[in-house]
Parts: C-alpha cells; sequence; structure tokens
C-alpha cells in the first residue's frame, strides 16, 4: 500500500497548475512564508505575480495566484465551494 498523496493546488487567473507544478509552488511558497511570515506580496512579486491569496477549495488547500489582481491583506485561509473528489 503507498502512502497517501498529498494534495495541494495552485490556480493562476482560474487555471489550475499541473499537480508536479503546484506542489513545487507549495514548497517555494511554505518557504517563503517560514522566512518572512505574512508576507504574500513579497512571495507573489518573487514570483512575478500581482498577488497570492491561501484558500481551501473543498478539502484542498489552494494558492489563488493573479497576473493583475492586487494583493489583499494576509488572513486565515477561507472555505469556498468545491468540487470534492473521491
Amino acid at each position: 500500500m503507498s502512502a497517501p498523496t498529498k494534495r495541494l493546488a495552485v490556480w493562476v487567473d482560474g487555471a489550475a497548475l499541473p499537480d508536479a507544478e503546484a506542489h513545487a509552488f507549495w514548497d517555494r511558497f511554505s518557504a517563503w512564508m517560514d522566512a518572512h511570515r505574512g508576507d504574500l506580496a513579497g512571495f507573489a512579486k518573487s514570483e512575478g505575480f500581482a498577488s497570492v491569496t491561501p484558500s481551501i477549495k473543498g478539502d484542498v488547500p489552494v494558492l489563488l495566484v493573479s497576473k493583475s489582481e492586487a494583493q489583499k491583506a494576509y488572513a486565515s485561509a477561507k472555505a469556498t465551494p468545491g468540487r470534492r473528489k473521491s
């Protein structure tokens, strides 16, 4: 039996990144946030984006990334409706 796959997602302007890219993005996001607590705007800028917002879709943690939407202040992730996959 294999270990369960960690479910993480990244959506850039509404388009989902492939799983491997999403996991790499999350790794960079986590490292940045460990070193620069709460600095979402700094991370977005370092990746070439205008904003990044943590969210939850169904039961999956999601980073909502935008090339044009302004960065909002850091807040706890809010659950939003989403498709649950079994």
